[in-house]
């Protein structure tokens, strides 16, 4: 399917990616299991990073979560973002899964700051967010069979009185 246009596509052998988008595109965020560990794990991989195990099930998981960190690009070198500038790039913890395994880890997705219809955030919905944002996950059709898990602002939530931002010029 095309982005922005530019291509996408996901290699036949890709097992763990392809089922992973299309569930995506199904509106549904599933994400592996490891048999063994119980652990969810993100991105989709062969093997479970805890016990090395290969058995996993997919479960549906909340996409809702705390912005953890984020990227804000002002220039863009791929040519199809140039026209949004500024975006926004978040790592947000899950809250499903937060303090496991260790108290100090959480289960983290990366993803675009989107409206709530999937297109690239608006500067000034931009200048809204900042790590402890709560969002919550849309996804953005790029195909019948691929759709990219993207993170809008969680209107629902109590939001942070002043979400934590880089110093601006």
């Amino acid at each position: 399917g095309d982005y922005l246009g530019m291509r996408l596509s996901i290699e036949d052998v890709d097992q763990e990616n392809l089922a992973f988008f299309k569930y995506c595109a199904a509106g549904d965020f599933r994400l592996q299991r490891g048999r063994q560990s119980g652990l969810v794990r993100y991105p989709p991989t062969t093997t479970c990073p805890w016990t090395r195990d290969r058995t996993y099930d997919w479960v549906s998981v909340e996409g809702r979560g705390t912005v953890h960190s984020y990227t804000e690009v002002h220039h863009a070198i791929q040519p199809a973002f140039r026209a949004h500038v500024p975006y926004m790039l978040l790592l947000v913890d899950l809250d499903t899964q937060k303090g496991q395994p260790t108290e100090h880890e959480a289960l983290r997705v990366a993803g675009n700051l989107v409206t709530p219809e999937g297109a690239l955030a608006p500067p000034e919905m931009v200048a809204r967010v900042g790590i402890g944002t709560r969002v919550r996950m849309v996804f953005t059709k790029v195909s019948e069979e691929l759709a990219l898990p993207q993170w809008t602002i969680d209107d629902t939530a109590v939001q942070p009185a002043t979400p934590w931002r880089y110093p601006q010029e």
